[in-house]
């Protein structure tokens, strides 16, 4: 079948500005031309639909170019999809835009906008749209509790561009660690497609929780060790043992 670029658009429920889109981003091939009209066929219409496919499982164009583009392929599919749908379980429940994040916090727009340039707010992608959940909602009340405590909002911002560095070395060591050491040993093991995907996504599921549990134990415990310390030197009995108290009571 052949079909005009209204036709093609109607037929895949998009708009016309969409199906351009998308061949602008090379997610379609080239239309065929007969003098100065673009006729289009089953093959767009099919990638039109693979296209609403993967980003209804919550993959960005770009990572969906590079599917089309044969750069990725079914493991590296499987373990997107399933990082996505991650996201999407730990973030269930309402989202909310920034402007909807300040609303329910009660932190002026402007101050969760310098908190997220310098870091200490990662939004959530979904849709390919920024969204914040309660869990942001929580970390943004925990942010304000330091400023009422009387932390000055610049050593705040400091502390939270240092955190954001370390933390993110951290995470690309992490990764790195997982394409090595499994990513690529079963991307090239003579496992079957489907079999390498299943594994790559398991050890995926494993992973994330455990490197999750073991940097925020490592933090706490490293937070409590220093406070501890610093008590020590220059501290009375009386904030000593309230150090200590809960230094035991803290897992």
């Amino acid at each position: 079948m052949d079909y005009r670029v209204e036709q093609l658009a109607a037929k895949a429920d998009v708009s016309v500005d969409t199906v351009r889109f998308y061949q602008s981003r090379g997610l379609l091939p080239p239309p065929r031309r007969q003098g100065r009209v673009a006729y289009y066929g089953d093959e767009h219409l099919d990638r039109l639909a693979r296209i609403r496919t993967l980003q209804g499982r919550g993959l960005n164009l770009a990572t969906i170019q590079r599917l089309m583009a044969g750069e990725l392929d079914a493991a590296d599919e499987a373990l997107v999809t399933a990082i996505s749908s991650t996201t999407a379980t730990n973030e269930e429940g309402e989202t909310f835009t920034l402007e909807e994040l300040a609303e329910r916090s009660r932190i002026p727009l402007g101050l969760l906008r310098a908190v997220l340039r310098e870091g200490l707010l990662i939004p959530r992608k979904l849709g390919g749209l920024d969204r914040f959940t309660t869990a942001d909602v929580d970390a943004a009340a925990a942010g304000l509790r330091l400023l009422e405590a009387g932390l000055p909002l610049p050593e705040i911002l400091d502390l939270a561009r240092t955190h954001d560095r370390a933390m993110r070395a951290v995470a690309e060591r992490a990764v790195e660690l997982f394409d090595t050491h499994v990513r690529h040993p079963l991307r090239t093991s003579t496992l079957a497609d489907d079999e390498a995907a299943a594994r790559l996504v398991d050890a995926f599921l494993t992973l994330l929780p455990a490197t999750t549990e073991l940097v925020t134990h490592h933090f706490r415990r490293t937070l409590l060790a220093v406070a501890q310390e610093h008590i020590e030197r220059v501290g009375g009995d009386a904030e000593l043992a309230a150090v200590e108290r809960e230094a035991a009571r803290t897992p």
